[in-house]
Formats: C-alpha cells, structure tokens, sequence
C-alpha cells in the first residue's frame, strides 16, 4: 500500500533553500523515491512511496533543513549525497554530515556521493595510511585530493606531496618533444585537473610558491623523510612491489598517506607484480592501516562510466 507525508516548513526561506533553484532538489529526491512530490504554500507532500520510502524522505528533509537553517544553501551535490547515504534501514545523514569536506578557499563543500565514500573519507581522517582500490571515475583521487588540500589550507598539516609511478599505458613517452619535466607532466596532469575543480588556480599558484604542495613522479621520493606531510601515491596499481615498500616507508612524523588505485588497470610489464595488489594482501591485518573499497555504484562521473564498467566487468566473466 502507498503511503504518503506532508512536511510543514515554518518559513518561506527555508522552503526556497529545501526546493532549491526550480525545485530542483525536489526533483533529484523524487527520482530517488520514485514518488510524486508537490509543493503548496509551505507544505512540501510526497505521495505514492510505500513505508520505507516514506522514511528516507522524513530523514532527507531533516537533513537539508537543518542544513538551510545552519546558513548553508543546499546544492544539488548535497542531494545526491543525501540520496546514497539514505536507505531505508539506516540514518543515512548522520555518516554524510561527518564527511563532508570543507575546503578553506575552495569553490564550496565536497559531498560523499555514498556510504562507500563516506567511509573512505573517515577512514583518511581515523588513519595514518588509507588505501582505496576502485575502478574509474569513483573519486578515489578527487576525495584524497579534496582532503589533502583541507588539511593543508586549514593549516592542519604542513605539506601536500602527490606522486605517481611514471609508467606508460600501452604508449611510449620517447617521442615526446622536451625535457624530463615536459615528458612526465601528462601524467601529473589529472592531479592538477582535481585541484582545479577544487580550489581557485591563484591559490594553487600561490602553494607552489610557498612549498606547501609538490607534484613529482614516484621514483623522486626514494631516500627521503616527509614530516607532517599528507602524501597521495595515485594510480598505486603501476607500482612495483619494491616501489611500494619505498613509498609506505617514506612517512616520517606526523605524516598520513593515501594510496589509491584501480586493480582492474595494471600497466606494468607482463610478470611484474603489482605493489598496489601485494600490499594489500600482506598488510590487511596491520593496525592503523584502512582499506576502502569503491565499486560501480560508486561511479560519479559520466553516467555512461558506470555502464561502460559493468560491460567490461560482464565480458570478464563470461
């Protein structure tokens, strides 16, 4: 039997923050509940949900109005974080609010898109190592990049250090015109295009004049002692097994690292262990060590990723 629910909102500003600009907030939680919702007065009604349903909307509208009446302005990204942590047996706002990042200077809040998500940020902030293994466009980087920069903004940490193995897909780099550092800035590129998307490009400019961030291939790291630093090793699955013990060894005090990956991508030589997978083998019982695991769900950017994925994943086991 469907049920449905009225929500009385006790000021007009409020109702504008919760509906969003042309209700769109309304929309993203009515595609959600499969409902019809409709607006009168100050009475947001959702209609044609069965119990449960009714749940996550009573628990979503408590969430965004709390929110607007904290000063916030709700954002469709905020929806849809609302959206993936809600269920029906869980108080799903509760681990949402305590992962969201807030980046001093940044564009605005970054929103755990899911319970998987939200667990990885809390793991970043309980531990002094996280790995997160996933497949592409989950946020692995984007979220480690996003807290990284929070911690360092926010003066929580001295340094950021983001590192990839130099490692080639299948293509060979000794065409490429220039010198060393012209040859290796494709692959440092996407961690650039993550920080943009975060934080203005004069603030970006400005920590590399400071040497409150450093981007350098994987080998430059050998033989050094990061002290409070938040260290990401970014597309983890290209290290060898020697390359990972060296990295893991570099935290000195007061230093984290993230280490992220996708274990379905190895371009290493055939025969060549990968670090990324070795690791997390031999480390899963080391205390102080979190392990998050982003899947197809988790999938946050073009909606055809997540299709192009499982049809990878589908011709693998047939």
């Amino acid at each position: 039997m469907d049920d449905s629910i009225t929500v009385v909102l006790d000021s007009h500003e409020v109702l504008s923050g919760v509906c969003g600009a042309n209700d769109g907030n309304l929309k993203l939680i009515e595609g959600s509940l499969g409902g019809r919702i409709a607006t009168r007065g100050n009475e947001i009604r959702l209609e044609g949900v069965d119990e449960a349903g009714v749940r996550r909307f009573r628990t979503m509208m408590d969430s965004l109005i709390s929110a607007v009446r904290e000063g916030d302005n709700p954002s469709p990204d905020f929806v849809r974080a609302l959206v993936g942590t809600v269920s029906p047996d869980e108080s799903g706002p509760g681990i949402l609010q305590d992962a969201v990042i807030h980046i001093p200077h940044g564009f605005g809040k970054v929103f755990p898109r899911g319970h998987n998500q939200a667990r990885y940020i809390q793991g970043m902030r309980s531990n002094d190592i996280t790995f997160c293994v996933g497949p592409a466009g989950t946020g692995k980087t984007f979220l480690a990049i996003a807290e990284a920069l929070y911690l360092v903004l926010s003066k929580k940490m001295r340094k950021l250090v983001l590192t990839r193995p130099v490692v080639e897909a299948g293509e060979s780099l000794g065409f490429l015109p220039g010198d060393l550092a012209q040859k290796i800035n494709p692959y440092l590129r996407p961690l650039y295009d993550a920080m943009e998307s975060l934080i203005p490009f004069e603030v970006i400019h400005r920590m590399e004049e400071n040497h409150t961030i450093e981007i350098a291939p994987l080998a430059y790291m050998r033989g050094r002692s990061l002290n409070d630093c938040i260290i990401i090793l970014d597309e983890a699955q290209n290290t060898t097994k020697e390359q990972m013990k060296m990295f893991l060894t570099r935290l000195g005090q007061g230093a984290r690292a993230v280490i992220t990956g996708d274990a379905t991508q190895v371009d290493l030589p055939k025969r060549v262990d990968s670090g990324l997978i070795h690791a997390l083998t031999i480390l899963k019982e080391v205390e102080g060590i979190h392990f998050a695991y982003l899947n197809t769900g988790d999938v946050v950017r073009h909606p055809l990723i997540k299709k192009i994925i499982q049809a990878y994943e589908n011709e693998t086991k047939s």
